[in-house]
């Protein structure tokens, strides 16, 4: 192995393992919300699990944002400008900002409203409206804390992310098991135990992120007057790296809610077994999605540098390493799956239905991982954030989609087929986006001089 390599796979580990540990943990906290509500009942668990929708359609929204950023911050962090990084920053917590605002007025105002998407079932819808009135209070710290350490990222700084989610963690553990269960004399609040959990989770981020910033970033401190930058050029360009991502997030986000909401309209037991193997599927793959970060981080920053063959060189790289990380996620879905069967309580109907459903996700993640590291890692950090748009509309809403809501709902197909059918779009893209990588048209360099 050369030098160049060693240095490669060093600074790829120093971005993959922070980046891993916190979508791990992000992973935990969604978790320990299923296990803990899962010991309670199933209607209960499956309106946590649909009302988490509304900050998941957000959360994609927000790293549709924050993606299209870093495009552009990493590039330009590549040449070392940091005026243009500040402007392209408060571009991006102004749009979160205004996000979780409206977000927040959704689900505090009409929670009913937005559950009746998901789910037909009254107990289930009432659950989550329970569920949403409180939780939303979380949205606005999320979306700034959300868009400061994805912005972190893109200037190889991924060490507090973790630091910051690990604590989420701690306190949402802690939290939760006060007042979901009602130890030490507190009231036993269910659902709305878990819904406070969050929230005390995302404020203890939100304070950890203000501590960094004036106290230790010795690469970037946030002034109330880069709110007040105006560069027409750099906001053209936001909008115009942005806004196909903005599209595809929300695209690829609204296509999982829709195929969740699919399978909620199946009943409970098809949406309590689609809500865990949702939550293994996040599980074996927070490394495949550490790789596909670090390679938008890695990748944009060589391009910004003027190395555009290193580039090409460090995409065959992450392709080997996203193949690698995606079958081992494939073993974790494999080995957890007695695990899961044997602790969580569920219904035989439900019991049977995730037995399944976690032998469809464990090929799923195998090429979700490789799709990922491409469109997210190697494409975006190339400036191309068009061609993952075009896959997720034609393959996602075009086929698995469209063709699972015939299964469920025009042939009543059993819902183990329906779920087979929705979660096969992967699968064909894989070619689409082969093809893609190998036409080197994702190479771009989008700074100004």
């Amino acid at each position: 192995m050369t030098q160049e390599s060693k240095n490669f796979y060093r600074r790829t580990s120093a971005l993959v393992i922070p980046m891993a540990i916190q979508n791990l943990i992000n992973v935990g906290i969604s978790s320990i919300d299923v296990i803990m509500l899962g010991k309670i009942g199933e209607k209960v668990l499956s309106g946590a699990s649909l009302g988490a929708q509304v900050q998941f359609i957000m959360g994609l929204l927000l790293f549709g944002v924050t993606s299209g950023a870093s495009v552009l911050m990493a590039q330009y962090w590549g040449k070392r400008d940091m005026r243009s990084i500040e402007t392209i920053f408060a571009l991006a917590i102004k749009t979160a900002f205004v996000t979780g605002v409206i977000f927040t007025l959704a689900a505090f105002i009409a929670p009913q409203v937005l559950m009746s998407l998901f789910t037909n079932d009254s107990e289930v819808r009432a659950n989550g409206a329970l569920y949403l009135r409180i939780v939303c209070l979380s949205y606005i710290p999320n979306s700034l804390v959300m868009v400061y350490l994805n912005s972190m990222r893109s200037m190889e700084k991924v060490v507090i992310g973790s630091i910051t989610y690990l604590s989420s963690l701690i306190t949402n553990t802690v939290v939760n098991l006060l007042l979901i269960f009602g130890y030490f004399g507190l009231p036993k609040l269910g659902i709305m135990g878990a819904a406070i959990g969050t929230v005390a989770a995302r404020f203890v981020e939100f304070i950890i992120v203000i501590i960094y910033d004036k106290k230790f970033n010795d690469v970037f401190t946030f002034h109330f007057e880069y709110l007040k930058i105006k560069s027409k050029e750099l906001t053209s360009d936001f909008l115009k790296i942005s806004s196909p991502v903005i599209a595809n997030e929300l695209m690829w986000g609204v296509g999982l809610s829709t195929m969740t909401a699919i399978l909620g309209h199946l009943g409970s037991a098809t949406t309590a077994a689609n809500s865990v193997a949702q939550v293994c599927r996040n599980l074996a793959t927070v490394v495949a999605f550490g790789v596909a970060n670090s390679a938008a981080v890695m990748i944009g920053k060589v391009i910004g540098e003027g190395n555009k063959e290193r580039a090409k060189e460090y995409g065959k790289r992450f392709i080997k390493l996203t193949i690698i990380t995606g079958i081992a996620g494939s073993i974790v879905i494999l080995c957890v799956r007695p695990v899961v069967l044997s602790v969580l309580t569920l219904s035989d109907d439900a019991r049977k239905l995730l037995s399944v459903m976690l032998l469809i996700m464990a090929y799923y993640v195998i090429a979700q991982a490789y799709n990922t590291t491409l469109i997210v890692g190697v494409f975006r950090g190339g400036g191309d954030t068009r061609f993952g748009f075009f896959l997720d509309v034609t393959f996602m809403w075009g086929i698995s989609i469209v063709l699972g809501f015939i299964a469920a709902f025009i042939l009543e197909l059993p819902a183990i087929i329906v779920a087979f059918i929705l979660y096969f779009d992967e699968i064909i893209k894989i070619p689409f986006s082969t093809w893609r990588y190998k036409s080197y048209k994702w190479l771009n360099d989008v700074t100004r001089k």
